[in-house]
Formats: C-alpha cells, sequence, structure tokens
C-alpha cells in the first residue's frame, strides 16, 4: 500500500458526483457573494479612516500576504487530513475577520485583520482539490471554468449589494451593514459544508509528511507545473494592480462612487459568469488548455491597453469586459494544466502553490501600481497589466513545448 491517499467518490454513482458539484458550486457562489461584497468598497473604506493613496494598496496587500502563506498551509493540510475540514475552519475564519473588520478602531487595525483573514480564509485551492477529486482529468478545464462561474456570480451579487448597503457618508460605520453581512454569507457556507459536503480524501495519519519547500522543489522541477506557476505571478500581478486602483481610476476618471463601481463590477461578472459557464469548456476542448490560455491572455492585454485612453465611461466598460472574458479563458486553463500534471495525492498542496503565486501577486501589484499610480496617473496601472501580459503569453506558449515532451 503506499502512503498517498487516493480520491474518495463523494457519491456512489456519477449522480452523486453531480451532487457533490452542484453543492460545491453553491457553496463558492455564496462564499464569494460575501467576499465581492468588500473589494469594491475598501478603497472608500480606507479613506473613511482618512487614509493616504498609499495605504489603501496596503490594505489591499495585507489580505495577499496572508493568501499567500494559509493556501500553501490549507492546500497540502486538505490532502492529509480531508476537503472538508479545511473548508469548514476558512469560512468560519473569514465570517470572523469580516466582523471584527466592521468595528476595527483604526486602518492599522484593519491592515491586521485583512492579514490574519487572508490566512484564516485561504480555501481556493481546497476548493480546487475537491473539484479535481470527483472529475477526470479531461473535464477538470470545464468544471473549474464552472467554478469560475459560481465565483463570477458571487462578485455580480456581492458589489451590487454592497454598493446600495454602503453609506460613506457615515464614515467607518457606514460600511458595517456590508461587512456584516459578508460574515452571516461565509458562515452560511460553513454551515452548508457541514449539513451537505461529504469528504473525498481517506485520511491516512501513518502517511510520511512532506516539508513545504519539498512539494515547492518539486513543482519547479516539472516542466509544465513551474511554467504555469510563472503565467499566474506574471499575469495576476498586472491584474491585481489594475484592481487597487480601479476605485480611484474610476472617481477621478468619472466621478464614479461606490454605486457606480458596484455597477461595474455587475456587468463585469454577469460576462465572466456567462463565459466561464458556457464558453471555457467548449474553448478548452477546440483549443486545448494551452490554447484557450493564450487566447485569454491576449484579450486581457487587448481590454487593458485601451483603458487609459477611454474618454467615455460604456467604453470603460467594455475594456474590463474584455479582461473579464480573458480571464475566464485563462484562469480555469491553468488550474487544469497543473491539476493534469500533479499527482493525484498531491492535487490540493499543487493547486495550493499555484494560488500562493496568485496571492503573491496581489502582494506585489498592489504595492507596484501605487507609485505607479502617483508618479504617472491612474491610466499607468492599465499600461502596466497589458505589458505584462506578453511574457505570461511567452510562457504559456514554452508550456504548450513543455507538455508535449515525452515524460
Amino acid at each position: 500500500m503506499t502512503a498517498a491517499a487516493p480520491p474518495v467518490a463523494p457519491g456512489a454513482s456519477p449522480q452523486g458526483d453531480r451532487r457533490a458539484l452542484f453543492v460545491l458550486l453553491a457553496i463558492v457562489f455564496v462564499n464569494m457573494a460575501g467576499f465581492g461584497l468588500i473589494i469594491p468598497l475598501l478603497p472608500f473604506y480606507a479613506k473613511a479612516f482618512d487614509a493616504p493613496d498609499w495605504q489603501v494598496f496596503v490594505l489591499f496587500a495585507a489580505f495577499s500576504v496572508g493568501n499567500f502563506v494559509g493556501e500553501q498551509i490549507w492546500g497540502r493540510l486538505s490532502d492529509r487530513i480531508g476537503r472538508r475540514p479545511v473548508l469548514i475552519v476558512t469560512l468560519f475564519g473569514a465570517a470572523a475577520t469580516y466582523v471584527l473588520l466592521a468595528f476595527a478602531p483604526s486602518l492599522w487595525i484593519a491592515c491586521a485583520i485583512r492579514l490574519i483573514g487572508g490566512i484564516l480564509s485561504s480555501n481556493i485551492s481546497t476548493i480546487q482539490g475537491y473539484l479535481a477529486d470527483i472529475t477526470p482529468p479531461d473535464r477538470r478545464a470545464g468544471r473549474l471554468g464552472l467554478m469560475g462561474a459560481a465565483f463570477s456570480l458571487g462578485f455580480v451579487t456581492g458589489p451590487t449589494i454592497g454598493g446600495i448597503l454602503a453609506h460613506p457618508e457615515l464614515g467607518v460605520a457606514g460600511f458595517r451593514p456590508p461587512l456584516l453581512l459578508a460574515a452571516v454569507l461565509a458562515a452560511c457556507a460553513g454551515l452548508g459544508v457541514i449539513l451537505f459536503v461529504r469528504e473525498t480524501r481517506r485520511l491516512h495519519r501513518d502517511a510520511p509528511r512532506r516539508g513545504r519547500l519539498e512539494g515547492l522543489s518539486e513543482a519547479f522541477r516539472h516542466p509544465v507545473i513551474w511554467r504555469a506557476l510563472c503565467v499566474t505571478l506574471i499575469s495576476i500581478a498586472g491584474f491585481a494592480g489594475m484592481e487597487a486602483t480601479f476605485g480611484l481610476w474610476g472617481e477621478a476618471k468619472f466621478g464614479w462612487g461606490p454605486r457606480e463601481i458596484g455597477f461595474c463590477f455587475l456587468v463585469i461578472g454577469v460576462v465572466a459568469a456567462l463565459a466561464q459557464g458556457l464558453l471555457t469548456g467548449r474553448a478548452v476542448r477546440r483549443f486545448g488548455e494551452v490554447g484557450a490560455l493564450m487566447i485569454g491572455l491576449a484579450l486581457m492585454a487587448v481590454g487593458f491597453a485601451y483603458q487609459p485612453f477611454v474618454t467615455w465611461w460604456p467604453l470603460a466598460v467594455f475594456g474590463m469586459i474584455l479582461v473579464a472574458l480573458g480571464q475566464s479563458l485563462a484562469f480555469p486553463s491553468i488550474g487544469a494544466l497543473i491539476s493534469k500534471a500533479a499527482p493525484s495525492d498531491r492535487q490540493g498542496e499543487m493547486m495550493g502553490l499555484n494560488t500562493a503565486a496568485g496571492a503573491l501577486a496581489r502582494i506585489f501589484g498592489p504595492l507596484s501600481a501605487a507609485p505607479l499610480y502617483a508618479a504617472f496617473g491612474a491610466g499607468a496601472p492599465f499600461a502596466v497589466a497589458s505589458f505584462l501580459c506578453l511574457p505570461a503569453l511567452l510562457m504559456a506558449w514554452q508550456v504548450s513545448k513543455a507538455a508535449r515532451r515525452p515524460a
């Protein structure tokens, strides 16, 4: 008997797998709706503390620092003790930090809460590992696309509700209603795991423990996985820098407030959800994971590139729609490439490394966007995001060459 734990189907039949998939997607939607409530409001939340622009970027980056640490821990732990307990802990951990954030007395304490929240709520790799457990390799890109659609629908719902509930004119207290609602949604998702999610991993307490550096070394020796991780790091760094400045850019360019930002995210989320639910699987079947990845990166580059020159707000929304379409193709394809290349007993660990690479990008993206924004104006982060898609495209092409080589 090997020490590795093989996946165990959550149901006794394909219907059981489908039920598990639907439950998982519902939990992703509820969880991301709560998360999406907060993201567009953060610049305005920080300004309620009279924070300068650079501190807004620190608030964004703090959560990503926590994610970078947490995803590696929870993803690897989910391979060992199971997906279900990790999901329960991370969802209720997210709920607790939303409550604390609602009553933070200062911006620096809010940053510390976001840091802890990033660690406690790092469950994306665990969710992806669960999905890999119940899905054949040739269908993973399509199902990761469905998971992405659930994420996007959560972002459709979240920012819209957050924009309605937030009252910036009341100061910090005006952001408590959306933050407390986010806590309720995260807790509901955790309750959903307790009631409806079955475990997909056997427990092997006698399995040898692997150090974090051992898994990282293995990933960087793999010709496909390390290149896919680089694509994640490069492409998300540009996107995160743009994302962190988007509220400030919209305010400076068009006089947008939380409600207008929420509406923009609504449009983007609808497009992304439809694309990931209906387009990603078909594109991967037609062009393969690498082909879909490269098309997605090209669309993101174009969407970012023309945004600094926009003077009419509908064109700004259209540019972000192009970015959303590109993401819908690119990011599920990266996850599918890594999942197919990773051993079955290390899905959570390798997915965790991918998510950690994205978290690392979300640290440096906002922090590098701050001086760009200050020195060159609101359009600079868009230009840099477009430029970074080019080396990501080159790396994706190298992934296709590595994937064709015999093992």
